[in-house]
């Protein structure tokens, strides 16, 4: 596909300092009836080449995240959205879903009020979840996140790695499938100083998992796969009953700088699964950056629990991009 017509319009947020590069109007058609199908066709259309001409340097970088704005499955929602990293497209983002209700809102796509709470429905690929963006003053004071139902999938999967050894994780879903397990159990803590070790043994376990039974969702097979692995270890709590500091490591070796939305809501449901949070606490969830988090179960349904996941998003730029037919360098590059 030719990207050198385009010009891409991108709107850019972080949430608890993870990069969202938000696409309004992408300038190529991606077909489907839903959005999860949408997702299978943009995977091999040029709403591939996009993503890489977003994602690539000299425009990203190799942990760079977005999202393209696409129609919803139907009326009830008031957009879906495909979201998009260095290797693919993903089934569920939550500190992606948190900036999209900062944006919907902020924009005016939303009408809402100067004080209250104002719910954004967004279809993504793994189901319809809604944002409720608190105001207050007209400033946006904080965005709660209601998730697709999440569950435990497996626990206590022993697997081989090359680096680590035998380690010992439980398989959670939160929207993606995720590998989790003590950072200490592979003599590692959730700190900067450890980043590098976290991603290789964040890989190793994504890799050991592969062909696993429990990498398949239990419904859709689109859905399958190991999205990432969360590293977690104790913290002390601010505001909740309990604290966690956690680093997902997702796609191929990526660092969500973020405590990881939908990996926190994978979080909660494993820790009310253990009885470890009880009905009505809070989860402090902080990242390796020590940006913040807070969860709890707000709802139970058949699938799993709704997790609610309260953070904030903010605006960091907006850009057009575009593609020089001289540039020799084409749709970029990514060194790691």
């Amino acid at each position: 596909m030719d990207a050198t017509g385009w010009k891409v319009t991108t709107i850019d947020y972080h949430t608890a300092g993870e990069p969202f590069r938000i696409v309004p109007q992408p300038p190529c058609e991606i077909p489907g009836r839903t959005v999860l199908d949408r997702r299978q066709n943009a995977m091999t259309g040029p709403a591939d080449t996009l993503r890489q001409l977003l994602v690539n340097e000299p425009r990203g970088h190799s942990d760079m995240y977005g999202a393209f704005i696409v129609p919803p499955n139907d009326s009830g929602a008031h957009f879906g959205v495909l979201f998009w990293h260095k290797d693919g497209f993903s089934t569920a983002c939550g500190h992606g879903t948190i900036a999209l209700g900062a944006w919907a809102v902020r924009s005016g796509l939303v009408p809402a009020p100067d004080d209250g709470d104002t719910d954004v429905v967004i279809d993504v690929p793994s189901g319809r979840v809604t944002a409720t963006v608190t105001t207050a003053g007209g400033d946006i004071d904080a965005v709660t996140i209601h998730n697709v139902p999440s569950f435990v999938a497996a626990r206590g999967i022993d697997i081989e790695t090359p680096g680590y050894g035998r380690l010992t994780v439980d398989v959670l879903w939160g929207g993606a499938l995720y590998a989790s397990l003590p950072a200490a159990a592979a003599g590692l803590g959730v700190t900067p100083s450890h980043l590098n070790q976290l991603i290789e043994a964040g890989r190793q376990v994504k890799a050991a998992l592969a062909d696993h039974p429990a990498a398949r969702h239990p419904g859709e097979p689109r859905l399958d796969g190991i999205y990432g692995t969360i590293f977690h270890d104790g913290a002390d709590a601010q505001t909740g009953a309990l604290a966690q500091r956690n680093v997902t490591i997702f796609a191929d070796g990526q660092v969500d700088r973020s405590p990881c939305g939908s990996g926190t809501a994978a979080r909660v449901a494993a820790l009310d699964a253990s009885g470890e949070l009880a009905d009505g606490d809070v989860l402090d969830h902080f990242s390796i950056i020590g940006s913040h988090f807070t969860a709890s179960v707000t709802g139970r349904e058949t699938g799993g629990v709704v997790v609610g996941v309260r953070g904030n998003a903010f605006p960091v730029g907006e850009s057009t991009f575009t593609l020089d037919p001289r540039d020799d360098l084409g749709l970029g590059f990514v060194l790691r």
